[in-house]
């Protein structure tokens, strides 16, 4: 039996989101990659920045995901950008197709981190903010900053 990583490890995170979308519901799914493509991930070189899910055929696909080649892939590189294919049961696919039909919700990938050495993406089901929310929740953050700040200086 061949020893595998335990825990979870992060790979990459996608704050963006946090900033544009109100995450309402998170999903754990799988992902299909080729092996330079994990090799990559494990290198720490994707960007999940302008990302986002799209459900055709009772199938889930992230778009926008770049995973840089792998410097010694050569030949078994792909295209950075393709979109791939992720692995969620049948039922919650459907699922969520519903909610995206029907509420007008996206579906955003938040994060890419390693699971017992699969690589897993955290899913967001989320409502896009507002500009008045951005800055609210701007202005909120800076206020719990100045209030961290001066009871630091109090201590």
């Amino acid at each position: 039996m061949s020893p595998k990583a335990q825990g979870v490890k992060q790979a990459a995170a996608n704050r963006k989101a946090f900033h544009d979308y109100y995450v309402l519901e998170r999903y754990e799914a799988g992902i299909e990659l080729f092996g330079t493509e994990v090799k990559s991930i494990r290198a720490g070189t994707l960007n999940l920045k302008d990302s986002f899910c799209t459900i055709k055929d009772g199938e889930i696909f992230i778009r926008g995901m770049h995973i840089s080649p792998y410097e010694q892939g050569n030949i078994f590189n792909r295209d950075p950008m393709r979109a791939r294919r992720l692995l969620m049961h049948k039922k919650e696919i459907l699922k969520l197709n519903s909610k995206v039909m029907q509420d007008g919700l996206a579906l955003i990938p938040l994060s890419v981190y390693f699971k017992d050495s699969r690589v897993k993406i955290e899913v967001g089901l989320c409502k896009g903010k507002k500009l008045y929310d951005k800055r609210e929740s701007e202005a909120k953050r800076q206020a719990d900053r100045d209030i961290d700040r001066t009871l630091k200086n109090y201590r």
